[in-house]
């Protein structure tokens, strides 16, 4: 196993509600390495959190915006055109800005020696609810 460390790109996935209103809600990380030729979307939809910023919200059709995102990043079949591109420019398409309900936030950039282990750490920190801590004991309470 390498642990050379490459540089990668990565996207936050927001969902966005009512655009007029701009709150949004963390539903995914797109994340690209180059040098890897990797690129993987991994997306975890927090009903309750979007349903509290829109009760009418469109879950289905957010769901669906989310899997195009996998299948395109995978070049699962009906990924459609998008899916067919080189890696470089399936991620540069996924991450242009636009004013849907799911929408790319900006680019950020970092080092990794596994981009797939790194997709997972993103979407853990970024999106998914923190995870409350155990319960502690009189050995935690003297440190």
């Amino acid at each position: 196993m390498s642990y050379e460390r490459h540089g990668f790109e990565y996207a936050v996935l927001r969902v966005v509600p009512r655009v007029d209103r701009g709150e949004m809600v963390n539903a995914g990380v797109l994340l690209y390495c180059r040098p890897l030729r990797f690129l993987a979307a991994r997306v975890a939809l927090d009903a309750e959190r979007v349903l509290a910023l829109d009760p009418a919200a469109d879950l289905d059709g957010i769901a669906r915006a989310l899997a195009a995102v996998v299948q395109i990043c995978e070049q699962q079949p009906g990924a459609g055109s998008a899916g067919l591109q080189d890696i470089g420019r399936r991620f540069r398409w996924l991450t242009a800005p636009r004013s849907t309900v799911v929408q790319p936030g900006p680019v950020h950039t970092g080092l990794t020696a596994d981009p797939d282990a790194e997709a997972d750490r993103l979407l853990a920190a970024l999106v998914l609810r923190p995870q409350p801590p155990g319960p502690r004991t009189a050995h935690d309470l003297r440190d």
